[in-house]
């Protein structure tokens, strides 16, 4: 793939970076963190994902193979690349990806001398990613140095919570981390939503757990649930989105309303279009036709 970065007439008035994280594997972060992605450039966004996970699940799951991830994050935390030099184009229009490779588990000892070591990440970032609307961080499944920096250079948080017995205790050690981060280091963190993900119908404990997520966080919840679909865990092993793999799938229809609901949020509109809580994976289409333009352009 070439490296490139996005071109300049593109240029948003401000980008927005969003650290997918949660501490707990399994959870759905990376799966959300590649077809959110998808579904955003398929809105004209120019959208780049940072793969902070030392697995490089994102960089697979958006057809990068490992031969061709040269130049990753591993190097541009380390100082020896910078963010454009790691870039890569990927076949989606619109969406540029920041590798990772099997380096980066050894990052996280590397770093330890570095002064600013928290904040590599954010000196990174900084003048490096005007040009795209979206800066999406794929972040390991620990508080670790990594998911730190991640924080540090992020202006909000999404947080993919699976519908299980512990999810209410895993998430609450992620919210109290936030507020650690956001006192010591980060100011204007933010806790963007909470995604409800692998959600089973068939199931009374994810109707149980959706409940008590709702009922703790609030709004902050979004009103789209990702369900469990074959063919979302099916998409990865042939490096493609599942909403390019499978655009009529339930999975891909969730991710759809997803992104209509998280581009509704960040304009502080209501969740539908005449203010009510639209169903499970449906998100209401917004003033500027984004659903539209979603369906229309990925289905495409």
């Amino acid at each position: 793939m070439a490296q490139t970065s996005p071109s300049s007439d593109a240029v948003p008035a401000a980008t927005r970076v969003i650290a997918i994280a949660n501490q707990k594997g399994g959870v759905g972060k990376t799966t959300t963190a590649i077809n959110l992605a998808t579904a955003l450039a398929a809105t004209r966004r120019s959208v780049l994902v940072i793969d902070l996970d030392p697995q490089g699940n994102a960089s697979t799951g958006l057809g990068i193979d490992r031969t061709a991830r040269a130049v990753t994050i591993y190097h541009v935390l380390l100082g020896e690349a910078t963010l454009a030099e790691a870039m890569i184009t990927t076949e989606i229009p619109g969406l540029s990806l920041i590798p990772s490779g099997v380096d980066l588990s050894g990052a996280e000892l590397e770093l330890i001398d570095f002064d600013r070591r928290e904040q590599r990440l954010h000196d990174a970032l900084d003048g490096a990613v005007a040009a795209f609307d979206y800066v999406l961080i794929d972040c390991p499944p620990s508080l670790n140095l990594l998911t730190l920096n991640a924080l540090v250079g992020a202006d909000a948080v999404l947080v993919p919570l699976q519908c299980e017995f512990f999810a209410l205790e895993g998430v609450s050690h992620l919210i109290k981390t936030v507020e650690r981060v956001r006192h010591a280091f980060n100011p204007g963190l933010e806790l963007q939503g909470i995604v409800l993900t692998m959600f089973d119908r068939r199931n009374n404990l994810s109707e149980q757990v959706a409940a008590d997520v709702r009922a703790y966080f609030g709004d902050k919840v979004y009103n789209t649930v990702i369900p469990r679909n074959v063919r979302v865990s099916e998409a990865p092993s042939h490096g493609k989105p599942v909403l390019i793999y499978d655009v009529k799938c339930s999975g891909s229809e969730a991710y759809l309303g997803l992104a209509s609901e998280l581009l509704r949020r960040e304009r502080g509109l209501p969740p539908g279009p005449d203010g009510s809580e639209p169903g499970p994976g449906q998100a209401g289409a917004d003033e500027d036709g984004d659903d539209d333009a979603i369906e229309s352009d990925v289905r495409a």
